[in-house]
């Protein structure tokens, strides 16, 4: 056995409690092993040298180097200590504290079990609800939809069917998001994220002058009231973007700040790196987007006040949180209690692109847009650097991330307003579009589809990838609409959202069971014998056998 490997950390994504008195516990040992069985010997901290109990743990799922052992135990003493019992060719070892050893002494056990002192419910990760069942639809506002026809439209600079351009504006507001929600509830969607509204020079609006207005080119606070309320009565939820991480140079108080200098009251609100010439910390290496300075109470008040008064004033139910990793731990952890506190179901998403746990604690963000997940299904369909088992693995591998219940709520997604079309990256290849957003369905979290995904939409980079929308695909009938129709019906149930996820691969084939489905994809060049009952969805499936790059979702 390679105790090298052999992990495990109380409190924490190895430990967590998942209500008052429910602890998940995960071990981590090498694939290679040849395990025959692990358990843990539990009890509590205080009777644990003379009265144990023990569980077998199951081997849930393997990433390319691990395999992850877990079991939950229900408890009636939340002041729990325990160690894990790896037996290994007939022969029993006990990892604790201490690490691996051949004995272990229980009656002074106090000095090295792991334990998990006592389950404070104030602890908890609490999760939002609603996000077990969600199914997003991210808009990228100018490019949507126009609803207004009466308004100015002089600063519109593009045809709707033209190629943007990085400055150019096509023309869609919130009432054409408005006027579009029965197409969107067909769909399926029952969650919008929209990308920033707030007054802006630009057609992103991701530089904001003005967080208390919306911009006029998409329309007025009774606008944006009209359309969460018809959504909400449609049961669709509404998410905007808090961009708090650096606003516009047109901002009152950065504008103070260039005309007054050291003298201006929001000095300290920026970070000014030299006075003169004036320079300072931006979002990346755009002069016109200066940072926040979140150190500052002022600013975070500032910010915080934003935040609730789109809650207070409009009943929003989220907010995603752009470039949240460049802003401070202590920003986020105020943020979230004073947001909850206004609405606690209102659902905290934050934009980081990389193993992002010490966020995800329960006392910062809920979930994190997951580009692991994006680039793990371009490795396998769009690079070919994955085979069914590398897939798999890769899977796996986020899943051990982060707890359970962040494990619902991540935002699972193919692509963004920040990148390729995912059409674009597998070259225009529809099957191998639907057999992703089967995955994305199927992989625990609230899947994404960004706007236009369900036409087989394509784009490059920015500013490619923000087409406007073709409504004269409205109506059309196709298999991606279907497929999309059908996964958001699972999804919307508990029985399937609140499964348990077994992913691996077999024969070449990449396998994700989810309750009483099971979704089977073909990726190899060799079509594949399969034994079916009831099809629910198929592509490349013939008389028993799933071709190759097919795929099939069966109950």
């Amino acid at each position: 056995m390679d105790e090298k490997v052999i992990l495990h950390y109380p409190e924490s994504k190895y430990c967590f409690a998942l209500n008052s008195n429910t602890l998940c516990l995960r071990l981590r040992i090498s694939k290679e092993d040849a395990i025959d069985k692990v358990e843990v010997v539990y009890g509590g901290k205080y009777t644990f040298a003379l009265e144990r109990k023990s569980a077998v743990m199951q081997r849930y799922c393997e990433d390319r180097l691990f395999a992850y052992y877990t079991v939950t135990l229900s408890l009636t003493d939340v002041r729990v200590v325990y160690i894990f019992k790896i037996t290994e060719n007939q022969k029993s070892y006990y990892f604790s504290e201490d690490g691996l050893t051949s004995q272990y002494d229980f009656e002074l056990s106090y000095y090295n079990c792991f334990q998990y002192a006592y389950i404070n419910s104030i602890d908890l990760i609490k999760p939002v609800e609603w996000m077990s069942t969600a199914t997003f639809y991210q808009i990228f506002v100018d490019r949507f939809h126009m609803g207004n026809k009466d308004k100015d439209k002089s600063y519109i600079t593009m045809k709707w069917e033209d190629l943007p351009t990085p400055k150019s504006f096509a023309g869609g507001d919130i009432k054409g998001i408005t006027e579009k929600l029965y197409y969107l509830k067909d769909l399926g969607v029952n969650a919008l994220y929209l990308t920033p509204i707030f007054s802006s020079i630009s057609n992103h609006k991701y530089d904001i002058k003005d967080y208390l207005e919306i911009d006029k080119q998409f329309g007025t606070k009774n606008d944006l009231q009209e359309l969460i309320t018809k959504a909400h009565n449609l049961g669709i939820r509404v998410v905007l973007d808090a961009v708090f991480n650096h606003c516009s140079d047109q901002l009152h108080q950065f504008q103070d700040v260039l005309e007054k200098g050291k003298k201006s009251q929001y000095y300290s609100w920026f970070i000014i790196t030299k006075d003169e010439p004036l320079e300072y910390e931006m979002f990346g290496a755009c002069a016109y987007m200066p940072k926040f300075n979140t150190s500052n109470p002022e600013v975070c008040e500032f910010l915080i006040n934003i935040a609730t008064y789109w809650i207070k004033e409009f009943d929003i139910d989220g907010w995603r949180l752009d470039v949240s990793d460049e802003i401070s731990h202590d920003f986020w952890r105020r943020f979230r209690k004073e947001v909850k506190a206004v609405k606690e179901e209102c659902v905290l998403i934050g934009e980081n692109w990389h193993d992002a746990n010490i966020y995800l604690q329960g006392d910062q963000f809920d979930s994190i847009m997951n580009y692991a997940f994006t680039k793990a299904c371009l490795d396998f369909y769009a690079f070919s650097k994955f085979n069914a088992e590398d897939f798999a693995c890769k899977l796996n591998e986020i899943l051990m991330r982060n707890p359970d219940q962040i494990n619902q709520m991540m935002l699972n997604l193919l692509d963004t307003h920040d990148t390729h079309r995912f059409m674009t990256r597998v070259n225009g290849n529809q099957d191998k579009l639907m057999s992703a957003l089967s995955v994305t369905y199927f992989f625990p979290g609230a899947p994404c589809i960004y706007y236009g995904t369900e036409n087989a939409m394509e784009g490059g980079y920015d500013p490619d990838c923000r087409r406007s929308i073709n409504w004269e695909l409205e109506n059309k009938k196709t298999l991606v609409k279907d497929l999309i129709q059908l996964l958001t019906k699972l999804k919307h149930q508990n029985e399937f959202s609140m499964s348990i996820v077994k992913i691996y691969a077999k024969e070449e084939l990449l396998i994700l069971e989810r309750g009483d489905y099971r979704l089977i994809i073909n990726e190899s060049k060799q079509a594949k014998k399969i034994d079916a009952t009831e099809v629910c969805f198929c592509n490349y499936y013939e008389e028993g056998k799933l071709l190759s790059g097919g795929f099939v979702i069966l109950k």
